[in-house]
C-alpha cells in the first residue's frame, strides 16, 4: 500500500475516534453538533476523493463504475453539507420538509447503476446499450415513486407527518433493494471483486441500520446530531474511504468467462414490472378515498407523464432489438452458407484424397516395370549396335526416365508433400524439352529455332515439374489445332528486371524470314480459360514457383506463349547442372 494512502487511513482513523470521543465525553450543545457534522462532511468529502484515482486510471465500462460510485459518495456528502450549513452555520434545527432529502433518497439510484453495469463480466456493446435502456427505466421509476409519495405532501399539500412516513418508507424499500443486489452480486463473484463487493455490503449495511435506528429515536426525542446514534453511521462513511485506498492494490482484471444473460433477463424483467406497475399506483391513487384532492389530481396527471417517458424508453429498447434481430438473421444465413461452403470444401478433399490414394497406389505398381525397363535399355546400350541402333536405344532410355520422373511427381503428389526446389537452368530444360518433342515436330516438318540468352539466371524450382511444363506448351504449340503439318516454331528465352521469360511462338504458314514478327510481339494476354484445357496443370505449377504464363492465339494460325519466372538470386548465377541424362544435353536437336 503506498504511504500516502496510510497517512490518509490513520488521518481518517483519528478523525473518527475523535468524532466517537466526543459522543461518548460531550453532553449535547453546538459544540458537540458542530464538531459532529463538520467531521462527517470530512469523512464523506475523503470518500469521494479516494475513489477519484479510480476513474482516472480506468477507461469504458470500468470507469463508468467508478464514476457513479464517486458521484453517489459526492451526492451523499452533498445532502451533509446542506445539513452542515443549517445546523452549524444557521444555528437552527434542520426542518421536517427538508427540500434536501430528495438528494439523500436519490444517491443510492447511482450506486445500483454502478451495480448493474457488473464491470467484472465481459459484456459486448449491443448487450450493453439495452442494459443501459432497462436500468433507465428502473432510474425513472425511482424517481417517480419518490416524487410520488413524497413530493406532494411537501409542496402540494404540507404535512409533517405524512412527508416523514412516506419519506422513511420509500427510503428502506430502496436500501433493502440496493442490499440484497450487492448481496447477490458479492455471492456471485470471485477474488478480488468478491473481497470489493463484500466491503461494500458491509458499510451499506452499517449504514442502513444507523439510519433506522436515527429515525426510530428521531420521534423519540433521543436523536441529536454527534449523539451516540451517529457513530455508527460516521463508521460507515469512514468505511468507504477504506474501500476507496485499498482497493487498488488488488483490484480485480476483467473476468475471462463467458457473459451470462441471466442478470440481463432480470434487469429487463424488472424494467418491465416498473412500466406495468404504473396503472397499479394509478388505480391506488383513485382507490384511495382519504387523498386530498390537489393531491389526488397530482399524482395522476405524474403518473400519465410517467407513462408517456417509460413508454418512449421501451420503444427505443424493442427497436434496438429489432435491429439486433435483423443482424442475427443476417448472420445465421451468412453462417449456413459458409457451412454449405465448408462442406462442399471437405467433400471435395475427401476426394482429392481417395484419388491422391488411387495415384499413389498405382505410381508404385509403375515403378517395377520402368525399373526393369531402364534395366533393359541400359544393358542393350551396353551391347554393339550400330549407331541409329544405339540413337533408339538411347531415346528409349529416356523416355523411360522422363516416364520414372513422371511417376516421382505422381508420389509426389499423392502425399502432399512439397516438391523439392534448387537452381535451375532454364536454357537447359528448353533444349531438353525440344529434344523430347522431336518425334513430333520431326513428323509435322516443322522449322524449329531456337533462341536462347546466354548467361541466363536460375530459377529456383524442381526441375522435373518445368520440364513437364515446357513439354506441354511445345505440344500445345505444335498440336494440329494449333499450327499443323509444316510452318515455324521459334522458341526464345530472356532476362529482364529480375525475371526470367520463355516465348514459344508457332506459325501456320512459315514465310522466308520465319517468324512473322508483326504477329509475334502483338500484346499477350492471361487467359481465364486456360484452367479448362490441356495448359491448366501448367498453369497451377507456374503459380507454386510465383511465375506466370501469357497466350495469344495468332491469326494465321498457331499460337503464341510466354512463360516467366522469378530469378533465384539478383545476381546472374553460374548455370547449374540439370538433373537430366547427359545424352539429351550433348545432341543438337536442328
Amino acid at each position: 500500500m503506498p504511504a500516502h494512502s496510510k497517512i490518509w487511513t490513520a488521518v481518517t482513523s483519528a478523525s473518527l475516534l475523535l468524532l466517537v470521543a466526543a459522543a461518548v465525553l460531550l453532553h449535547h450543545s453546538f459544540r458537540l453538533t458542530a464538531l459532529s457534522d463538520v467531521i462527517q462532511c470530512l469523512l464523506l468529502l475523503s470518500g469521494t476523493l479516494s475513489f477519484l484515482p479510480h476513474v482516472l486510471k480506468s477507461r469504458g465500462r470500468m470507469r463508468l463504475f467508478w464514476a457513479l460510485i464517486m458521484s453517489a459518495i459526492a451526492m451523499w456528502f452533498s445532502y451533509q453539507l446542506m445539513w452542515t450549513y443549517i445546523e452549524v452555520w444557521q444555528r437552527r434545527e434542520v426542518p421536517e420538509l427538508f427540500a434536501g432529502d430528495i438528494v439523500l433518497f436519490l444517491h443510492i439510484v447511482p450506486l445500483m447503476a454502478a451495480l448493474a453495469l457488473r464491470p467484472q463480466v465481459p459484456q459486448d456493446e449491443h448487450s450493453a446499450r439495452v442494459g443501459r435502456l432497462d436500468f433507465a427505466l428502473l432510474i425513472v421509476w425511482w424517481v417517480y415513486l419518490y416524487v410520488l409519495l413524497v413530493i406532494p405532501w411537501q409542496y402540494v399539500v404540507a404535512d409533517d407527518l405524512a412527508y416523514s412516513r412516506t419519506l422513511n418508507s420509500g427510503y428502506l424499500v430502496e436500501k433493502v433493494a440496493f442490499l440484497v443486489s450487492l448481496a447477490i452480486l458479492w455471492w456471485s463473484s470471485k477474488g478480488g471483486w468478491r473481497s470489493f463487493y463484500a466491503s461494500l455490503f458491509g458499510a451499506s449495511l452499517t449504514y442502513s441500520a444507523s439510519s433506522y435506528v436515527a429515525n426510530w429515536a428521531i420521534p423519540r426525542n433521543l436523536y441529536y446530531s454527534g449523539s451516540l446514534y451517529d457513530i455508527p453511521l460516521a463508521i460507515s462513511m469512514a468505511w468507504i474511504t477504506v474501500i476507496g485506498l485499498w482497493t487498488p492494490d488488488r483490484e480485480p482484471q476483467e473476468s475471462s468467462e463467458e457473459p451470462s444473460t441471466g442478470p440481463g433477463v432480470w434487469l429487463a424483467r424488472l424494467g418491465m414490472a416498473a412500466v406495468f406497475s404504473l396503472p397499479a399506483f394509478a388505480a391506488w391513487t383513485l382507490l384511495d378515498a382519504a387523498l386530498p384532492h390537489r393531491v389526488r389530481a397530482f399524482r395522476l396527471v405524474l403518473t400519465l407523464a410517467a407513462a408517456l417517458l417509460m413508454g418512449i424508453m421501451v420503444f427505443t429498447r424493442q427497436h434496438l432489438l429489432d435491429g439486433e434481430l435483423r443482424h442475427l438473421l443476417k448472420h445465421s444465413r451468412e453462417s449456413i452458407a459458409n457451412l454449405k461452403r465448408l462442406q462442399a470444401l471437405l467433400t471435395e478433399s475427401e476426394k482429392l484424397a481417395s484419388i491422391g490414394q488411387l495415384v499413389g497406389g498405382a505410381a508404385h505398381e509403375l515403378n517395377n516395370p520402368i525399373t526393369a525397363m531402364l534395366g533393359y535399355s541400359e544393358l542393350l546400350l551396353a551391347t554393339a549396335l550400330s549407331p541409329e541402333q544405339h540413337e533408339l536405344a538411347a531415346g528409349i532410355a529416356q523416355q523411360v526416365r522422363r516416364t520414372r520422373s513422371l511417376v516421382s511427381s505422381l508420389l509426389s503428389f499423392a502425399t502432399q508433400g512439397p516438391a523439392a526446389k534448387a537452381p535451375v537452368d532454364l536454357n537447359t530444360l528448353v533444349r531438353t524439352a525440344i529434344k523430347i518433342s522431336q518425334p513430333q515436330w520431326q513428323t509435322l516438318k516443322v522449322e524449329v529455332r531456337a533462341d536462347l540468352q546466354p548467361d541466363l539466371p536460375t530459377i529456383l524450382g524442381d526441375s522435373n515439374q518445368l520440364l513437364q511444363v515446357c513439354i506441354q506448351i511445345l505440344n500445345h504449340v505444335l498440336s494440329r489445332e494449333q499450327l499443323g503439318t509444316g510452318g515455324s516454331l521459334a522458341v526464345a528465352t530472356h532476362h529482364q528486371n529480375g525475371t526470367v521469360s520463355v516465348r514459344v511462338s508457332g506459325l501456320g504458314r512459315p514465310t522466308g524470314n520465319g517468324i512473322n514478327t508483326a504477329s509475334a510481339g502483338s500484346k499477350l494476354h492471361f487467359d481465364q480459360g486456360l484452367g479448362e484445357t490441356a495448359l491448366g496443370a501448367c498453369q497451377e505449377i507456374l503459380q507454386e514457383h510465383q511465375g506466370r504464363i501469357l497466350f495469344q492465339k495468332q491469326e494465321k494460325g498457331g499460337s503464341t506463349i510466354r512463360l516467366e519466372l522469378p530469378v533465384s538470386s539478383p545476381a546472374p548465377a553460374k548455370p547449374h547442372p540439370a538433373r537430366f541424362p547427359a545424352i539429351l544435353e550433348s545432341q543438337p536437336f536442328a
